[in-house]
């Protein structure tokens, strides 16, 4: 007489199988899991900035670089068209006192990281262009904080956009010394190299404009390695507060915009143009 079991050895084998395929499923989704978690903090170890209002294009030069440690510049050096650059540590500025003065375009600082939007912005990106210059925004740049393509959206939904109406500059970017920690934000020479072209790509494709760098040759020397790439697109907006504009980072054969002195008439940071008038609106018309 033949007995019947209840199971088989063939179907004991398949129901391990599949258990141990749904084991590893579950070992692959739980470890895919990790990973993205893992992916989603790295970029954002350094806490937000605890003073941006302090934080402007040229606060950190003057602290670790000095202001006008070798004289005035000489006259003939300061051709071109007179600047300013602002921020919301200065609050409401006296726009028709620097336009009567001769300044003919500003650049207002937008944001920094992806928590920090310039309480004045509106009065300062609004109240020059109303008095005839040709302004810019910038972002002041803190690469430990987030991504570069998420400080580049930032700045550009809160004033960092760009309108070819003749009257507004590319955005710039304000790379220079880190004001909460380790000068170069606590990255490599190819991950702030890599952390800017981020920046940069973003910012072009939500504007169409390739942005200007503010650096000082000293900082990029310490922090990029002296990166030659991006000279031949991104003007050049240099700090150097002396007699001349002095040594240029590599890549760049020559300044778009010169910030040549912290302690200026009305605000403190005045800057030149390096060139005419009409240079300045091909400039910002692209």
């Amino acid at each position: 007489m033949t007995v019947h079991r209840s199971g088989s050895p063939h179907r004991s084998r398949t129901l391990a199988s599949a258990a141990g395929i749904l084991f590893t499923a579950l070992s692959l989704l739980i470890g895919v899991s990790a990973t993205a978690s893992a992916q989603a903090g790295a970029g954002k170890d350094a806490p937000e900035p605890t003073h941006p209002g302090q934080d402007w294009a040229g606060s950190q030069i003057a602290a670790h670089e000095g202001t006008a440690t070798d004289g005035a510049p000489a006259r003939g050096l300061l051709a071109g068209v007179e600047g300013v650059d602002v921020s919301g540590h200065q609050g409401n500025v006296a726009w028709a006192t620097l336009w009567s003065s001769g300044v003919k375009f500003a650049y207002v600082k937008a944001t920094e990281s992806t928590s920090y939007v310039n309480p004045y912005f509106a009065q300062q990106y609004n109240g020059s262009y109303d008095t005839g210059m040709i302004r810019g925004a910038y972002h002041f740049a803190t690469p430990d904080t987030s991504s570069g393509a998420a400080q580049a959206n930032y700045f550009v939904d809160h004033g960092g956009g760009w309108s070819k109406d003749g009257k507004t500059l590319p955005g710039a970017l304000d790379m220079e010394y880190n004001p909460y920690g380790s000068t170069c934000y606590g990255l490599s020479a190819s991950g702030l190299v890599n952390w800017m072209k981020d920046w940069f790509s973003t910012y072009k494709a939500r504007t169409g404009r390739d942005a200007v760098i503010y650096t000082s040759t000293d900082w990029w020397k310490q922090c990029t390695g002296n990166y030659a790439g991006f000279g031949s697109v991104n003007p050049l907006w240099v700090p150097r507060y002396g007699s001349s504009v002095g040594e240029l980072p590599a890549g760049w054969g020559f300044h778009t915009i010169w910030q040549y002195t912290s302690t200026g008439p009305t605000v403190g940071d005045h800057n030149k143009f390096n060139g005419a008038y009409d240079r300045l609106q091909a400039l910002a018309n692209g």
